[in-house]
Formats: C-alpha cells, sequence, structure tokens
C-alpha cells in the first residue's frame, strides 16, 4: 500500500480523482440543502448538510495529495 503512494502518477491521479468527487459531493449537498430543501425529508436533508462538510474535506485532501505528488515528481527529476 505504501508502495503506491510513491509513484508520483499515480498519486496525482488519485488526488485529481478526490479533488472530482470532493466537488461533485460538494455541489449535490449544496443543492440538496438549499435548493430543494422543502422536497427532501429530514434525513435526506441531514445527509446533504453532511455532504457540504465531507465534500470541502474532500477537496482539501485531495489539493494536498496533489501538491505531494508535484514536490515527488520535482525531486525525482532533479535527481536525475
Amino acid at each position: 500500500m505504501v508502495s503506491w503512494f510513491e509513484c508520483p502518477w499515480r498519486l496525482r491521479r488519485l488526488a485529481d480523482s478526490l479533488l472530482l468527487g470532493g466537488l461533485l459531493l460538494l455541489l449535490v449537498g449544496l443543492a440538496g440543502a438549499y435548493l430543494f430543501e422543502a422536497r427532501l425529508a429530514l434525513g435526506v436533508l441531514v445527509g446533504a448538510h453532511a455532504l457540504t462538510v465531507l465534500g470541502p474535506a474532500l477537496l482539501k485532501i485531495g489539493y494536498v495529495m496533489r501538491l505531494l505528488a508535484q514536490q515527488k515528481k520535482e525531486s525525482r527529476c532533479a535527481h536525475c
């Protein structure tokens, strides 16, 4: 598992996936929590509000992983 994070290209792909997933979760959460709040059941509304927290968390994790991948790529190229 640790060796999977060694490759900067794989780490970058994972980071991009987390960024996209976080953005989608945030948009779905915002739409559910604020645009369709009158039509949703209480449990679904609570879930939509939870997505407005989880989406940005995934965005932040993906951004940090992307920076880490960029740093690893630059350090490998510096030693070449």
